[in-house]
């Protein structure tokens, strides 16, 4: 019903920044400050991702700088601690990487960021070489369509297919990415699938529906 949705190849950045595994740490602060990210895949030859530094990875150097080694709680962040004495992109990096896939769709790419808890994914090809990164932001980016493409895309992939007889009958408006269906339908539970398949149009924020059965039209009169 509604159009092919968006994969991660649509929205995913392509000049991506990177380092190799013995990048020094400063090296890997100063990329991400030049380069305004939170994070950098970290590659071996020929480009294949092996692991990721993020911010969270360079953040136990400077929390545990003058923190006692043998008190309790730290006993339990061992990572943390090794990370605090890391100096290179090797030592630093979370691996192996999360990554996702360039014909992985928005929602599986939002998904792998919530259930790992990332801010930003290297894509990878089959090989695991890397081709772009996305980013949180990135994944946004549908929700900056304009009203009228949206009302467009809703009209014919969702009122034109489902109502075909009747789409005359039924008006589709759109604003702030909030739609609104008013009108007159014969099936009632048609309604219902009309607001599923309109909420799932990608860039839609709301759908309030108000399409009403055509009998309790004929038995106003």
């Amino acid at each position: 019903m509604p159009g092919k949705p968006h994969t991660v190849s649509d929205v995913m950045t392509h000049t991506v920044a990177a380092v190799g595994r013995d990048a020094p740490f400063k090296d890997v602060v100063t990329m991400m400050e030049e380069r305004k990210v939170s994070a950098l895949p970290v590659l071996e030859g020929g480009g294949r991702v092996i692991g990721v530094v993020s911010e969270a990875d360079l953040l136990p150097k400077e929390e545990l700088r003058d923190s006692d080694p043998d008190r309790f709680p730290q006993r339990q962040r061992l990572d943390d601690l090794a990370k605090a004495g890391a100096v290179t992109a090797e030592e630093l990096m979370s691996t192996p990487a999360v990554t996702a896939h360039p014909n992985a769709t928005l929602a599986q790419a939002a998904r792998i960021m919530a259930q790992r808890k990332v801010k930003l994914l290297p894509v990878v090809n089959a090989e695991g070489m890397l081709e772009g990164v996305v980013s949180r932001s990135d994944l946004l980016k549908v929700f900056l369509r304009d009203d009228e493409e949206l009302a467009e895309e809703v009209r014919h992939e969702v009122i034109d297919r489902l109502f075909p007889l009747s789409a005359d009958h039924m008006r589709v408006e759109v604003a702030e990415g909030v739609v609104s269906l008013t009108g007159w339908v014969d099936d009632n539970g048609l309604a219902r699938v009309a607001e599923q398949l309109a909420r799932a149009v990608e860039g839609v924020v709301d759908v309030r529906c108000c399409l009403m059965p055509m009998s309790a039209r004929n038995a106003s009169r």
